[in-house]
C-alpha cells in the first residue's frame, strides 16, 4: 500500500449515537453529533460531509452524498467504559474488559489519608462535580487555606484543582504524581488530572495548563509497534499523557483546538513519514461537559474549515483518519461522557473511495489498519479495514 504517512485526528467526544448497551452506563439514547445537528437546523460540516460523514450507518442530521471522496465506518466500543483512556487505548489496539474504578461518593480515607500526609495539604470537596462548579464552591477557601480541591465524575478520574498563585504549576503536577503513585491496585483510576485555575472569587477561570497523569497501557499498542519499526510517532495534544509517553517519539501539548490544528500543521511540515496522532479536547472539555450545544457546533465548524485547507495540502502518499473516542452529548442529562458509536472518516489517494465499511465491532480496527499500512506487527485486537 503506497502510504508512508498517516494523520490521525481524534475529535474528543464526537460520538454519533447510543451503543446498544449504553443504558448500562446510565445513558438514554445519546447522540452527540446527531443531536447538535437536530438542535441547529442550519448546522453543516461541508468538508466532513464531502468525505462521507452523512453516509455513515445511523448518522442523522448531515447530508448523504452520491459520491463521497472518502470512505467511512461506524465504530462500536468493545471495551468496558466510556472514558478517554479506554477509548484511545482501544483504538490503538487494546481490549480492556474491566472498567476502571469510579467513585460516586468520593474517595475513601484509604486514598485521602496517604494523599494528605504525603502532600502536606488538607483537601476540600472530594465528590463528583463539574470543574467550574466545585472551583466556585471552594476556590475562595482554597486561596485562604492552601487546601487542595479534589473531585471526580462519572468517569474514572481523580482531579486536583488549585489556583496558580497559591500552588505553582510544577508543585500541582508533583501533587498529581503523588496521587498517581497512591492510586494503584483496586484504586487504579484511569487518570489523575491537574486542573489549575486563576482569577478571584466569583470570577475563576481554568487555564490551559491542565495535565493528565494516566495509567500506562498494560500491553503494547500500534504506537509501540511503529516506534519499534523506526517510524516517527508524533503525539499532539494529550496523546502523550493518555499513553504515558509509550510509543511516542515526539510530543507537543495544546492550549486549545486551534492550537492543536496549528501543531498538526507543524508536524505535517516536519515529519514526512510515520504517524501524526492528534487529540482535540475542546469539544469535550469546553462544550460537551458544559452542555453547550452552540459552542460545540462552533468548534466543529472551526475544525471543518481547517480541514478543507489541510486536505488541499495532503500528498499522494498521505492518509487521513478522523474519529472520536466516546460521546459527550451536549443535549443529554448530567455533565458526563456518553457511551456512543464513533464515526470514522478516511481519505487519501491510496484509500479506497466511497466505501461504506459499515458498523465495526471495535475501535481497534483503526490500529489494525494502521499496522497493515506500515507493515508492522499487528495489534492484539481489531481487523484491518483494507
Amino acid at each position: 500500500m503506497d502510504i508512508n504517512r498517516v494523520i490521525w485526528i481524534v475529535l474528543d467526544s464526537a460520538g454519533m449515537g447510543a451503543i446498544p448497551d449504553a443504558h448500562l452506563y446510565g445513558d438514554h439514547e445519546p447522540n452527540t453529533l446527531g443531536h447538535i445537528a437536530e438542535a441547529l437546523p442550519d448546522f453543516r460540516l461541508p468538508n466532513m460531509e464531502m468525505l462521507g460523514l452523512g453516509n455513515i450507518d445511523g448518522m442523522i442530521g448531515f447530508s448523504q452524498l452520491q459520491n463521497p471522496k472518502g470512505s467511512y465506518a461506524r465504530l462500536a466500543e468493545k471495551s468496558a467504559g466510556k472514558d478517554t483512556t479506554i477509548g484511545h487505548w482501544e483504538m490503538a489496539g487494546l481490549y480492556i474488559p474491566q472498567p476502571f474504578p469510579v467513585y460516586p461518593n468520593g474517595f475513601g480515607r484509604d486514598v485521602m489519608d496517604p494523599f494528605e500526609k504525603k502532600t502536606g495539604r488538607g483537601t476540600l470537596g472530594n465528590y463528583p462535580s463539574s470543574g467550574l462548579a466545585i472551583i466556585d464552591a471552594f476556590g475562595e477557601e482554597h486561596m485562604k487555606t492552601g487546601d487542595l480541591i479534589i473531585y471526580t465524575s462519572a468517569d474514572s478520574v481523580f482531579q486536583i484543582a488549585a489556583h496558580e498563585e497559591i500552588v505553582p504549576i510544577e508543585k500541582l503536577y508533583e501533587f498529581c504524581q503523588t496521587a498517581r503513585e497512591i492510586l494503584t491496585g483496586e484504586n487504579a483510576v484511569a487518570r489523575v488530572i491537574a486542573r489549575p485555575f486563576i482569577g478571584t472569587p466569583g470570577h475563576f477561570t481554568r487555564t490551559s495548563n491542565r495535565r493528565d497523569f494516566s495509567l500506562a497501557p498494560p500491553r503494547p499498542t500500534v504506537l509501540d509497534h511503529l516506534k519499534e519499526a523506526g517510524y516517527p510517532v508524533a503525539g499532539v495534544g494529550k496523546i502523550e499523557d493518555i499513553f504515558m509517553g509509550q510509543g511516542i517519539t515526539y510530543a507537543i501539548h495544546n492550549e486549545s483546538n486551534a492550537d492543536g490544528m496549528k501543531h498538526t500543521d507543524e508536524c505535517f511540515d516536519s515529519f514526512d513519514t510515520g504517524l501524526i496522532f492528534t487529540n482535540l479536547v475542546d469539544f469535550d472539555m469546553k462544550y460537551g461537559h458544559r452542555r453547550d450545544v452552540q459552542g460545540y457546533a462552533d468548534a466543529l465548524t472551526e475544525f471543518d474549515r481547517w480541514l478543507g485547507g489541510f486536505i488541499g495540502r495532503m500528498k499522494a502518499t498521505d492518509a487521513l483518519f478522523i474519529t472520536a473516542d466516546h460521546g459527550c452529548d451536549p443535549t443529554h442529562s448530567g455533565t458526563d461522557h456518553t457511551r456512543e458509536y464513533v464515526p470514522l472518516l478516511m481519505y487519501g489517494e491510496a484509500i479506497p473511495t466511497g466505501i461504506n465499511f459499515r458498523t465495526r465491532e471495535t475501535f481497534a480496527d483503526i490500529a489494525q489498519t494502521i499496522a497493515r499500512i506500515f507493515n508492522v506487527k499487528p495489534t492484539e485486537s481489531g481487523v484491518s479495514l483494507f
